[in-house]
């Protein structure tokens, strides 16, 4: 048996040339390696672990004798810095296609003139980056949703549970009081999610009051700090919780829980993303409701579009939108969906 590798268009493929018995002739089998490197702004985010999750079963199903996969997944711990070096190692270490969750989604020059140099093409995933970036080269694709919807949906999901419920407005005097858990500073979503969430809530008529907001930086722990330095501010007066993401969500209510709070005296709270834990949380009747971020579409087009950037086949299979963005659509869950 006689093996031949070969490297070519930043694709591995390697040919086997196996005896034939007899017939004095070989056979060539073919084997197509996809090497697909992922970096993502940081380990520690619930979201993008399921999202992963998923993409690397959708990987997997790619898999068969002539086609092989090989997923790398690094964390970036929430530093530019570290990502541009894991993007250059995993280039080095020969990958073919890139996934790439920007630490910043306005810095990401050195990451594309890496991938640019080497011809590996870039599939940004979660953080849309600036539209002038995604002009740089004609080898970068984004892969995600439009932050707008999930506010609007949030804000009318709120809405929704605020018109049922004419209690929720505790003090009688026709406003909701309201706080908001953002995510990080300057992010687009923390800034479209929570201005569409409170201009859906506006335009189906409700009264609002913003009491205040707090940067948790889409984490659990912080949003609970947050929460409780607001509580002990507001008291009983917050009537409505909005949060960028479950994981706010949860570490709202986690800060309630541990007060000892009474039922009667909670606000809603609303978060955006259908993680396992915020879905569960609202089937719990803990949280008021959510808005489903498609980690399974999202997952599905990342693996597609992997393969056709790799193996140049069933590119125009994908839903794009000027010819470079594939976007998921959100969906309402509440518990009613889920029962």
């Amino acid at each position: 048996m006689k093996k031949v590798k070969r490297i070519a268009a930043g694709m591995f493929i390697s040919m086997v040339i196996l005896g034939c018995g007899g017939c004095g002739r070989p056979d060539f089998h073919y084997t197509q390696t996809i090497y697909v490197g992922v970096s993502y702004y940081d380990q520690s985010d619930i979201y993008l672990n399921e999202l992963l999750d998923c993409f690397k079963e959708k990987m997997q199903k790619i898999e068969s004798e002539e086609r092989k996969i090989s997923v790398t997944i690094q964390g970036a711990g929430g530093s530019q810095r570290t990502q541009d070096d894991q993007v250059k190692e995993m280039i080095d270490g020969g990958c073919n296609v890139l996934c790439v969750n920007l630490v910043d989604r306005t810095d990401p020059s050195e990451i594309i003139d890496l991938a640019r140099e080497n011809q590996i093409p870039i599939i940004f995933f979660n953080r849309e980056p600036v539209a002038q970036d995604m002009e740089q080269w004609e080898q970068l694709y984004y892969v995600g949703a439009k932050a707008e919807e999930s506010g609007t949906m949030q804000g009318e999901l709120a809405a929704d549970a605020i018109k049922a419920n004419p209690q929720i407005d505790r003090n009688k005097d026709g406003k909701i009081q309201y706080v908001v858990l953002e995510g990080e500073p300057g992010h687009q979503d923390t800034i479209i999610r929570t201005e569409n969430a409170v201009e859906a809530l506006k335009a189906q008529g409700v009264e609002l009051e913003k009491l205040s907001y707090g940067l948790a930086n889409w984490n659990r722990a912080q949003a609970e700090n947050r929460m409780s330095q607001m509580i002990s501010q507001y008291q009983t007066k917050i009537e409505l919780v909005l949060a960028n993401n479950d994981e706010m969500a949860l570490g709202a209510m986690d800060a309630y829980e541990k007060l000892n709070y009474t039922e009667s005296t909670l606000p809603l709270f609303f978060g955006i993303d259908g993680t396992d834990v915020g879905l569960k949380a609202v089937k719990d009747s803990r949280l008021a409701g959510t808005v489903y971020n498609d980690k399974e579409g999202q997952a599905q087009a990342m693996a597609e579009l992997a393969e056709a950037l790799v193996t140049g086949e069933g590119m125009e299979n994908m839903d794009f939108e000027n010819g470079k963005y594939v976007y998921l659509p959100y969906e309402k869950v509440t518990k009613e969906q889920l029962e």
